[in-house]
């Protein structure tokens, strides 16, 4: 990567029990499982050496937690922007089972009844992007997958709606930067989990360098 342009690193929070089963996990505040704090310490080491002007994560513990394991507890600041995606009448439920109520049903595009609107999710994902762009420097960012997917889009200048294109795995780490000059944003990595433990103990080959729903 260019290190003359700043780059923001996007850590995914590791795995809890309802990324085991697929629940969608908004506001409630889980905490990480066992194999997720490992992650989240190899995702440090995955970090070292690399220096952050700022380091920010979502206030939800799994978020806090990830950061903390990962070694930049002591210097991350909180920013409210940075929470999931509130699900509302959704929290807490399966994918499979709200298309059976609703068979065209889409999060980015519809996003949840009593929850946010991907406008809303947007509109938060402008201010982080916003805030990170004015300081000078690398940039450290943990939250959470579908909030990290929409601010991945809205970097580089499209709608929500695309964050369905961009998986994301737990503990993943992804950057966000620049192409040439800082006219060009430009999603530099996106998704790597060489790092991750899987259910096996083996690390995943995951990776995606471009554009590509969880």
């Amino acid at each position: 990567m260019n290190q003359d342009l700043p780059i923001a690193y996007l850590a995914r929070h590791g795995e809890t029990a309802w990324t085991i089963s697929g629940q969608h996990t908004g506001r409630t505040d889980l905490p990480l499982t066992e194999r997720g704090e490992a992650n989240a310490r190899r995702l440090g080491e995955r970090l070292s050496g690399l220096i952050f002007a700022k380091v920010f994560t979502s206030v939800l513990q799994r978020a806090r937690k990830t950061c903390e394991l990962a070694g930049f507890g002591s210097v991350a600041q909180i920013d409210g922007d940075l929470v999931e995606w509130d699900y509302g009448e959704y929290e807490g439920r399966l994918t499979v089972d709200i298309l059976k109520e609703r068979p065209d049903w889409q999060l980015f595009r519809d996003g949840c009844p009593g929850g946010e609107s991907p406008e809303q999710v947007a509109a938060r994902a402008d201010r982080v992007v916003g805030r990170v762009r004015a300081i000078a420097g690398d940039v450290l960012v943990f939250s959470s997958g579908h909030f990290l997917r929409v601010l991945a889009t809205r970097w580089i200048g499209l709608e929500p709606i695309n964050g369905k294109s961009l998986v994301l795995g737990t503990a993943s780490l992804s950057a966000l930067g620049y192409e040439n000059s800082i006219s060009h944003a430009a999603i530099r990595l996106w998704n790597d989990t060489h790092h991750v433990l899987t259910s096996t103990g083996q690390g995943s080959a995951r990776v995606h360098a471009s554009a590509t729903s969880s």
